[in-house]
């Protein structure tokens, strides 16, 4: 057995913490070997229905989970963690606009990034998972000056998994079938699913689908409004595979990621593939097995690709300028 790795979690009484608290302590982000603490923080109104979740998580008698913190101040949440995942934050209402839900959301990163420079571990690296989550992770960053840009990330990864599975579905093969699948930009309606970079065993996917008016339109409205559409189908927003991709997420962050693949993760630019430095942007990454990564270099990108990113970067612009007095 390792050290155990301390995680905290926001948002914890929240129906995707809920999906994915239960899969963080019984090893799923980290291995059967890693003992984990799970730091869980929520608003003061939702601390009874947390204190329920935690007694559901004692009852599974999880042999990995070494303590659990209840608290509503961030300082004690993201005391010592080693990773943090963002996932509470206010869900966007009836009636507001996307600039209405960042406003409304920035207080909230503002000073969970300060807690963060505070009290966390000099090792945390940070996913966030609530929307607007790149401008959320923007604003987090900006609020912790101590911590390396490069520890901070948006979660793109249930973008790459929707991707992947409608690729799958189309070319008749599993899901483990399809590999390469990058997802570039904003977690939005902009974002776009790079599949012309992607492969389907081996092969590019418009070699392998060779319906190349679907997976120009159909393809990318379906993956960019996927969310969307679940809303409209349950009546209520992503939580299970949201949960699910956080777990895949955080675990193939500090998982070598295999030969001739990569993942969707956004992260701070540099500068690469034109893209303005600063800004929280979803590239495919590879990452080392030490919890560092880099973005892919060397990738084509035609007219229509630098098209798409061209209008999903014009967004995340627009959303900081929104942002800007929140960004110390």
């Amino acid at each position: 057995m390792t050290s155990p790795v301390r995680i905290a979690v926001t948002g914890a009484a929240g129906s995707i913490d809920y999906s994915l608290l239960f899969r963080i302590a019984a090893g799923e982000m980290f291995g059967p070997d890693t003992p984990v603490i799970l730091q869980l923080l929520e608003i003061t109104p939702a601390m009874d229905a947390l204190e329920g979740v935690a007694m559901e998580i004692d009852d599974c008698a999880f042999p990995l989970l070494e303590d659990i913190v209840l608290t509503d101040e961030a300082t004690k949440g993201f005391d010592g963690a080693n990773l943090a995942i963002l996932v509470g934050g206010m869900p966007r209402q009836s009636g507001m606009e996307r600039a209405d839900l960042i406003r409304a959301n920035g207080p909230i990163f503002e000073g969970q990034g300060k807690a963060l420079n505070e009290v966390a571990a000099d090792d945390v690296r940070i996913c966030v998972v609530a929307n607007p989550c790149n401008t959320n992770a923007l604003i987090t960053m900006h609020n912790a000056p101590d911590i390396p840009n490069e520890r901070f990330t948006a979660m793109t990864r249930l973008d790459e998994n929707r991707a992947k599975s409608q690729l799958a579905a189309k070319a008749g093969v599993p899901v483990r079938s399809v590999s390469n699948m990058g997802i570039w930009g904003n977690h939005s309606n902009t974002m776009y699913p790079d599949f012309f970079n992607a492969r389907i065993d081996g092969e590019p996917v418009p070699q392998v689908i060779d319906d190349h008016d679907w997976l120009k339109e159909e393809f990318i409205s379906t993956v960019q409004g996927r969310g969307s559409a679940i809303i409209e189908a349950r009546g209520s927003s992503s939580a299970a595979s949201a949960a699910n991709a956080a777990i895949d997420h955080a675990r193939d962050w500090f998982k070598e990621t295999p030969e001739g693949d990569w993942h969707a993760m956004a992260v701070a630019s540099t500068g690469e593939y034109g893209v303005s430095e600063g800004l929280i942007f979803s590239f495919p990454v590879r990452c080392d097995g030490e919890g560092n990564y880099e973005v892919v270099e060397g990738i084509e990108l035609n007219d229509f690709a630098r098209e798409k990113i061209a209008t999903t970067e014009k967004q995340l612009i627009e959303e900081r300028e929104v942002v800007q007095d929140l960004l110390t």
